[in-house]
């Protein structure tokens, strides 16, 4: 799962450099290909890396190789769009070549990377298909397949924990108090331990306490309703997704969301105000690395 994580960390920086350069090779580009890192328009970057390449080529070229890739969705119009556009640019050509070179580079990357993350996104498939012991953790409706698979690689062999308070330093959830003599500072989270761990149960807890019908959200609020702050709602759900995962691991069980909270199984009823309780992305730092 790490490399996993960090092929999806390259492919989002080779696109977000795709985007950066094509701002000046061709920022007209995007009215015709409104993701221009998808197949197709990678492709033809690949071909015709800036506006002037895109000029000098006739359409009957273009719309050729647009037939050939995609002839349900482009044709002679997308192609004759394409080479107006290019002609019209207002890209400046400033060190053309050099950065025409960089954009087939970063195509080439993205798509080899992209080829490498499906690869691995199908063996990670196949091995929750076949491990015992991520059926449980398959079983709770707010743990998608990538938060199962962080989990389980995470976790690792559960065993080795003796207690449920391990598991929770191991990832960083514990609490502990900076102090010094007689200095005593706030009592604030360890983050000690896995910071992928952190992240993806803090992205679970999110999307749960948003769901009216999960037993995690239902326990969100209630901690809510007892006076407790959104924060320390949000790390108690993400302590107690982290047991029940540990405990799935453990004793192979399936999931039972009245264990969670009772009366679950029931819909929350309406809350107007649900959104000021939701904690947003900006107090991720709350259970970063």
């Amino acid at each position: 799962m790490r490399l996993h994580t960090q092929l999806s960390d390259e492919v989002a920086r080779y696109k977000n450099e795709i985007h950066a350069l094509l701002s000046v090779l061709f920022p007209e580009f995007s009215q015709v290909f409104a993701d221009p890192c998808r197949s197709t328009a990678l492709t033809l970057l690949k071909l015709y890396p800036s506006a002037q390449a895109m000029a000098g080529a006739s359409v009957e070229t273009i719309a050729a190789k647009l037939h050939e890739l995609a002839p349900r969705h482009y044709g002679q119009s997308t192609a004759k769009r394409l080479v107006t556009l290019a002609q019209q640019s207002v890209s400046s050509g400033l060190a053309l070549a050099a950065r025409s070179s960089s954009l087939k580079i970063l195509c080439d990357q993205l798509e080899h990377t992209q080829a490498n993350l499906e690869q691995i996104e199908e063996e990670i498939d196949q091995l929750l298909v076949t491990d015992q012991r991520a059926r449980g953790l398959q079983s709770v409706p707010e743990f998608g397949k990538k938060t199962v698979a962080v989990l389980r690689a995470e976790l690792g062999e559960v065993q080795r924990f003796q207690r449920t308070d391990q598991v929770v330093a191991y990832a960083g959830l514990d609490l502990e108090v900076k102090q010094s003599g007689k200095w005593k500072g706030q009592t604030k989270l360890s983050k000690r331990g896995s910071g992928r761990l952190r992240r993806i149960l803090y992205m679970a807890a999110v999307r749960c306490t948003r769901l009216k019908t999960s037993a995690f959200g239902a326990y969100y609020h209630r901690l809510i309703a007892r006076g407790m702050k959104g924060r320390e709602a949000m790390v108690a759900v993400m302590r107690k997704m982290l047991t029940v995962a540990y405990q799935f691991l453990r004793t192979e069980q399936m999931y039972d969301p009245t264990k969670v909270c009772a009366g679950s199984g029931l819909q929350l009823p309406a809350i107007e105000d649900q959104s000021l309780h939701t904690p947003s992305s900006a107090k991720l730092e709350v259970v970063g690395a």
